[in-house]
């Protein structure tokens, strides 16, 4: 069994999703069964998935759960897009969330590659 709390990948997949619970609770009213649930569960869904992973016992149980946490945080980095766009967000919040989900993505997506050789 593998020790999710020491991958970069589950450290900021956390950070990301305590941002947008943070930043979906401006977001408006209307939206609570819209944009900003779906933003939290794709949020949550991806720390949820590499913890899952590392809970498996084979590498291709493992890697199957990183690609599903990848594909959330893709969804995720969708929706801040939209929000953006629909005037949910602005300013230094947008910067500061979309850096850090750049960032997850490219520190899990190193991950998938290196399971995969």
């Amino acid at each position: 069994m593998r020790d999710h709390t020491k991958l970069k990948a589950f450290e900021l997949a956390d950070e990301v999703a305590l941002l947008i619970y943070r930043v979906t609770a401006g977001f408006p009213k209307e939206e609570l069964y819209g944009l900003t649930s779906q933003m939290r569960r794709a949020a949550v869904s991806v720390p949820s998935n590499v913890v899952e992973g590392c809970a498996r016992d084979s590498q291709a149980d493992y890697l199957r759960f990183l690609t599903i946490a990848f594909g959330s945080l893709r969804e995720l980095h969708y929706q801040l897009s939209l929000s953006i766009r629909l005037g949910f967000l602005e300013g230094q919040d947008t910067t500061l969330i979309e850096a850090k989900i750049i960032e997850a993505e490219k520190v899990l997506n190193g991950l998938i590659r290196a399971l995969r050789k």
